[in-house]
């Protein structure tokens, strides 16, 4: 447990932090498992759709400090050549 004032104060930011973060990663991982769902099956509206829908999440996430803005790059360049091996 943390002695000093600061030590504290961090220890609760941190809380909420992690918070955040899963709370983003949850949704970020719900929209990319819809994306993976609808890819075999759905039309071609619903799949621009969901990877617009996915693009956008994981472009807030790198925004917001989640996930490196390298590795939502990389994962949208890897939906992007999934849905146009779909088309």
């Amino acid at each position: 447990m943390p002695h000093t004032s600061s030590a504290k104060k961090s220890l609760r930011q941190d809380a909420k932090r992690k918070e955040r973060n899963r709370a983003v990663k949850k949704v970020l991982k719900t929209t990319l498992k819809k994306f993976a769902t609808v890819l075999p099956t759905g039309t071609p509206e619903q799949k621009q759709a969901e990877y617009n829908a996915s693009a956008k999440q994981l472009d807030k996430a790198a925004a917001k400090g989640v996930i490196h803005k390298n590795a939502a790059a990389r994962k949208k360049s890897q939906l992007a050549k999934k849905l146009a091996i779909k088309k």
